[in-house]
């Protein structure tokens, strides 16, 4: 028998299928793309690209968008736009806001992590949780309540950060400032202490970084073409997913199990000042619409938008400071000009609740460095909609009914053409005129999201992320551990600095700090 021959045969016709499909996929790419049609963005790489720079995705984004503001990434099904032009942006965002929608390839990729939470959905339960949601944002009650416990976390932050033993030879600050604007949410969106901050709850943290590999996990399935073949099997990412989302399902369903006990029994509750229990008051006019898993939906879209933000940014703002430490100098002389502190005796609790609403509105120059930051490192480095009907952009380019098209906040921090020369540059002076913070367009400053969908806790955010900024400013010198050691972020929703950000901090001159009880 030809044995050999035989083998040769059988293995000759197995390498044939997977070669045939990959000419299938080459084709369906690159057939019926319009690709010399001048109506259409110049073809900036193909969907594949993304695999190729996916460490740097956001980075080659950028690259590209220097070259063409607008841009296709060609697809199998459609055409994936990206583009840095504002006049674009404010077309899908707010113009034309009917004809773009999350669409029903983006919602089914994240569906097992946000569900049907407001940053997944369109039509009518966008609008009722939209409307639920402003209104809560709009209260003074929520406001005060906030601020309060912005304040409070923040003096804890501070009293944590002193007793480490590390402080000193170094420590990784996202993780702390990660766990401090954990316990914020947790408290403000759902009445919940968690104490990750003091190390007390190991469950709050495994919830945290459980929900932190979802996130970058779910980001991959845009990259990953085989993602449902591997959640059938249940291998790979997609088991770790799995595992990730059971973890998270426990910990909140749990949760909104307290939170309704906790509210039909104790009636100091019935001012409801946390945005959970007000939607659990909602949900019992609409049981059947606003179930548990809904509220779970809720949360888990709650939790992105106020730890992640807040964190990330704080992360890339207290890097850009120790890169820039006559920047981190300033910010310090505008805390001691307007609040006229010694610096003599900490004692965080005493000196946070100097941090008023009027102290927050005369920090023009930490408002600007904050700004500055998230032009830089916005806390969602790329967001888009699907056209839900064939259009044609302000900049004269055609879009397809299906096509994706995507904003590129991170990248257009860093366009010359809108910034100037010195984009690249952190200079929170450019926000500044005679001393007093200007604002932008939101349609050219992207980071808060533009239009009807503009991110309703973007005061909150600045409160919150200024407060705590004084009060560790206050107290310390902050100083990279290692500066000629590479910083990047890590690619998934939200901005994390990948590895983490390893400070140390010195007290500034020779402070004291007060311990509970001991003062008057």
């Amino acid at each position: 028998m030809d044995i050999i021959p035989s083998l040769l045969l059988c293995f000759a016709y197995i390498s044939v299928i997977p070669l045939s499909l990959l000419l299938l996929l080459v084709l369906r790419t690159y057939s019926g793309k319009s690709l010399r049609d001048p109506r259409y963005p110049p073809v900036g790489g193909t969907v594949f690209h993304q695999l190729l720079y996916f460490d740097r995705l956001y980075d080659h984004q950028t690259d590209v968008a220097r070259r063409f503001p607008t841009f296709r990434l060609l697809c199998p099904d459609q055409c994936e736009y990206y583009t840095t032009n504002p006049l674009n942006v404010e077309h899908v965002l707010k113009s034309s806001f009917s004809y773009y929608t999350k669409g029903d390839y983006n919602r089914e990729i994240v569906a097992d992590l946000f569900g049907e939470g407001i940053f997944a959905v369109d039509g009518e339960k966008w609008k009722h949780q939209r409307k639920l949601a402003s209104y809560e944002f709009s209260t003074r009650v929520l406001r005060d309540y906030s601020c309060c416990l912005f304040r409070k976390g923040a003096a804890k932050l501070v009293r944590v950060i002193w007793d480490l033993p590390d402080r000193d030879s170094g420590f990784d600050m996202q993780e702390i400032l990660m766990r401090c604007t954990l316990d914020s949410i947790f408290k403000v969106g759902f009445g919940v202490e968690l104490d990750c901050l003091g190390g007390s709850s190991e469950e709050g943290v495994e919830f945290m970084r459980a929900f932190d590999e979802a996130n970058a996990l779910i980001y991959w399935r845009f990259i990953d073409m085989f993602w449902k073949l591997k959640r059938f099997l249940n291998i790979g990412c997609e088991a770790r997913l799995r595992k990730s989302i059971a973890t998270i399902n426990s910990f909140v369903l749990r949760l909104i199990e307290v939170r309704r006990k906790q509210l039909a029994t104790r009636s100091d509750l019935i001012e409801k000042e946390d945005i959970l229990s007000r939607f659990l008051a909602e949900s019992e006019m609409n049981a059947r619409t606003m179930n548990d898993k809904y509220l779970r939906d809720i949360i888990l879209n709650f939790m992105i938008a106020g730890k992640d933000t807040s964190a990330n940014t704080l992360t890339w703002f207290l890097y850009m400071l120790c890169v820039n430490p006559f920047v981190q100098e300033r910010i310090v002389q505008e805390i001691r000009q307007v609040i006229g502190d010694e610096q003599t005796i900490i004692n965080p609790e005493e000196f946070v609740e100097n941090i008023t609403d009027v102290v927050l509105d005369q920090m023009h120059y930490l408002h600007a460095a904050l700004s500055e930051t998230l032009r830089l490192y916005p806390a969602v480095p790329a967001d888009g909609r699907c056209a839900e009907k064939d259009d044609m952009l302000p900049d004269g380019y055609h879009v397809k009914k299906g096509d994706n098209v995507s904003y590129l906040p991170y990248a257009m921090g860093r366009m010359e053409s809108l910034w100037g020369e010195d984009a690249a540059h952190f200079k929170p002076e450019r926000w500044l005129k005679d001393g007093i913070f200007q604002l932008e367009s939101p349609f050219k400053f992207i980071a808060f999201n533009a239009g009807p969908r503009i991110c309703l806790g973007k005061d909150f955010a600045y409160r919150q992320m200024k407060i705590i900024s004084i009060a560790l400013l206050r107290s310390f010198r902050f100083k990279l551990v290692d500066g000629t050691a590479p910083v990047t972020y890590k690619v998934m929703f939200t901005l994390h600095m990948d590895g983490g950000l390893h400070l140390q901090a010195m007290p500034r001159t020779e402070a004291i700090l007060i311990r509970p009880g001991l003062h008057n």
